[in-house]
Order: structure tokens, then sequence, then C-alpha cells
């Protein structure tokens, strides 16, 4: 059997008898007795009408008590216990979709950078999962911003390989690595991309731009030479010989060169390449 009033939820008869029997503690029955006792005087014949009376006057007060606190009263006798569901890793619209489903609510929400949990992801709850707090209860949500940002340190004018420790060391990779002439010497880095001090997520890329070296040396023509007596003059220029194509042509004599890049009289770094065209009989 149930008894419902308005604006709360059914209880259970047997809950209502033991919190009934609760009530001389709270009544100080004892102490009305003795009050009751005093006016009745001891039980006789004459005196059974007054101890009829009084039964009946103590019962209608715990009856009237009883029904006032069920009935008239908004705020339930036995407040109901909800255990908080586990929210890490839910969409913040997620765990308020949740909490609002199990009668919970959200107290506050700090935003907080976190390494592995992407934005808006709910990091951290207090109360913690499955913890019981009473019905309508509030939980304070910690949501991600994302890894902290990473800032690119400054690896200008090291050397290439000690450069890219370094950007490895900050959190970050090296995406591409560019060379060119610079006025720096060969192997040694003259900018990022993105530039030092700027701020990237964790384990993004980093461009790096080598200095081959400054342009000092003139390349020499090597027009009309085989590879192999090119690769000499070029070594002894203090530059490199670097690819060696061969295209068919009638014009020039095969086997021997006849273009280079880059050309003759330009200026170069020491140690750079210089890449030729070599004539193969049609």
């Amino acid at each position: 059997m149930k008894f419902r009033r308005h604006g709360s939820r059914g209880f259970r008869l047997d809950s209502v008898l033991g919190w009934i029997g609760g009530i001389p503690a709270r009544l100080n029955l004892s102490r009305l007795t003795r009050i009751v006792g005093e006016w009745v005087g001891p039980v006789g014949g004459k005196r059974r009408s007054r101890v009829v009376t009084a039964a009946a006057l103590i019962t209608s007060f715990l009856v009237g008590y009883v029904v006032a606190a069920t009935m008239l009263f908004p705020a339930p006798i036995f407040p109901r216990s909800q255990d908080v569901p586990r929210l890490l890793g839910m969409s913040l619209s997620e765990a308020r979709e949740e909490l609002d489903r199990l009668g919970l609510a959200v107290a506050d929400t700090e935003f907080v950078s976190h390494p592995e949990y992407e934005q808006g992801r709910v990091v951290w709850q207090d109360p913690p999962p499955a913890v019981a707090v009473p019905e309508g209860a509030r939980v304070t949500l910690s949501v991600s911003r994302g890894p902290h940002p990473v800032q690119v340190p400054d690896v200008t004018g090291y050397e290439r390989d000690v450069a890219i420790q370094l950007i490895i060391a900050a959190g970050l990779t090296v995406s591409r690595v560019d060379t060119g002439l610079a006025p720096a010497d060969r192997g040694v880095v003259v900018s990022s991309n993105p530039t030092a001090g700027g701020s990237l997520n964790p384990g993004s890329g980093v461009g790096l731009f080598v200095s081959v070296g400054t342009a000092t040396i003139r390349i020499p023509n090597v027009i009309g030479l085989t590879v192999d007596e090119a690769s000499v003059v070029f070594e002894e220029a203090g530059l490199i010989l670097g690819t060696a194509r061969t295209r068919t042509t009638n014009n020039h004599e095969p086997e021997l060169i006849f273009e280079q890049s880059p050309a003759e009289g330009t200026l170069s770094a020491p140690g750079a390449a210089v890449n030729v065209t070599v004539a193969r009989g049609g």
C-alpha cells in the first residue's frame, strides 16, 4: 500500500510506521505522559473517563501530527539520494543533460588546459562518480580548453641537428628543412616557421631554414667537359657535382655536358652543388 500527497512522491507504509516510531524521542513523550498522569491521578473508577479522554487526546495529537507532516508540508520526510554519474570525457552539453535526467544540476564550470582531453570535454567533477548525494544536488565540472600551448623555442644560430633536438624537447616536431644561401655558416639554422615565441599545440610541426653558406664562390664553366672532368673542376673550386642528367640531342657531342645550373659566374656558397646535363646521341 502506498500513501500519496500533493507535490511529493509515494512512499511505503512501513517507512511511515518507522518514522512514527521515532516521534516519542522528538516529542519527549515521557514528559507528556508524566504531565497527563499528574492531571489524571491514580486510575480509579471515578477517573476512568479522564484516562480515556487523555488517551484519546494523545492519539488525536499523534495522528494529526502525522497527517500534517505527510500531506501539508511540501518537503519529503524521507529525502531520496542519487549516485553521481561518471561525466568524464563527455561534452559539457552531454554532462548537463545527464545530470538533468537524474535530477541533479551543474553548480559551477571552470575551464582548464589538459594534455589529453580535447576542447569542450569534462576532465574532472566534484563530487566524483558513484558518490551518493541528495536529489537536486549540484555538481561542479572542470572542462578542457585543450592542450596547453607550447612556445616555439629560438633555434636561430644553432647547428641543424641541435636545433631539431631543441624543438623535439619542447614538445613539437620538425615538419620540413629548407636550405639556401644565407650570411651564416653552412649547416646553421637561419630562421624557423613559426618564428621563435609563437604558440602551437603540442606535437605541431616547425619548419627550419638552414644556411648552405655565404655566396663567395663563382661557379666555373664546365660546358663541353665530361662528368668526371666537371667533378674535378667543382672540387677544386670548393663546390660539388650535383645531379648529372642525360638528354637526347643531335646538337652536342655525346657524353659531354651542354647545360649547368647554376650558370657560369653565379655566386654560390662553399660546398654548394651544381647540376649538369649530359648529351646523349639520338
